[in-house]
């Protein structure tokens, strides 16, 4: 996925089991954040960001999903024990992580292993994408401040 394409149609399948398809977001711009798994530090840390900043990404009016490869009973829990107000879609096919470039061998102290590359896809209100944060670009404790424009 690179800047000036058109995220997928279907995005997946959020943690209710409801199917999350872009065109709900149309005439919003949409924050669609990747992230490698629940309830990590890192992945906690970048949830919270969001969450902090969730009233601010509305009146601007963006709207805020998730995306990782557990089940929907694991976002379920995430969604409770961090009262998250997004939905977090469940890419266990790894359908939409492998569409967006975002899945494939990962270097961890010294092995190589599959996995999620921790990315922000950001589109206007047509579902364009207008930017990109790469895993080296993303602060998770400040990642809302990176997306939403300065004031």
């Amino acid at each position: 996925m690179e800047i000036g394409q058109r995220l997928p149609e279907l995005l997946g399948r959020d943690q209710d089991g409801n199917e999350v398809k872009l065109s709900d977001f149309e005439g919003r711009k949409l924050v669609l954040y990747v992230y490698p798994r629940d309830s990590t530090p890192g992945c906690t840390s970048e949830a919270c960001s969001l969450r902090d900043n969730y009233t601010r990404f509305l009146a601007l009016g963006y709207a805020v999903v998730g995306v990782s490869v557990q089940d929907e009973k694991s976002h379920r829990k995430f969604i409770e024990k961090y009262q998250l107000p997004f939905p977090l879609i469940a890419d266990t096919e790894k359908t939409l992580v492998t569409a967006l470039g975002v899945y494939g061998e990962k270097k961890m102290y010294g092995k190589t292993t599959m996995g999620t590359f921790r990315t922000t896809f950001v589109t206007d209100e047509h579902g364009t994408v207008t930017q990109i944060f790469t895993p080296r670009q993303i602060k998770v404790k400040e990642h809302a401040a990176q997306i939403l424009p300065a004031e």
